[in-house]
């Protein structure tokens, strides 16, 4: 594994994380959720836009340094 594929894996393997802590959080209800789950959207929304540029840039990257 190149270090593409590591950074690839990491940024979705977070995305995944945030998500899955989410709907975690909203079936299990409760207080925890009324007071966390605007805030772990938030970060879902941060990480996947996160791991969306590191895509289009390594992409990017690939594409100009790599033929």
């Amino acid at each position: 594994m190149d270090w593409f594929n590591i950074t690839l894996f990491i940024s979705m393997f977070i995305v995944v994380f945030v998500l899955a802590w989410g709907l975690i959080t909203m079936a299990r209800g409760g207080e925890y959720n009324k007071s966390n789950s605007n805030i772990l959207m938030r970060y879902r929304i941060i990480f996947q836009a996160l791991a969306i540029l590191i895509f289009v840039c390594l992409l990017m990257y690939k594409r100009y340094y790599n033929g």
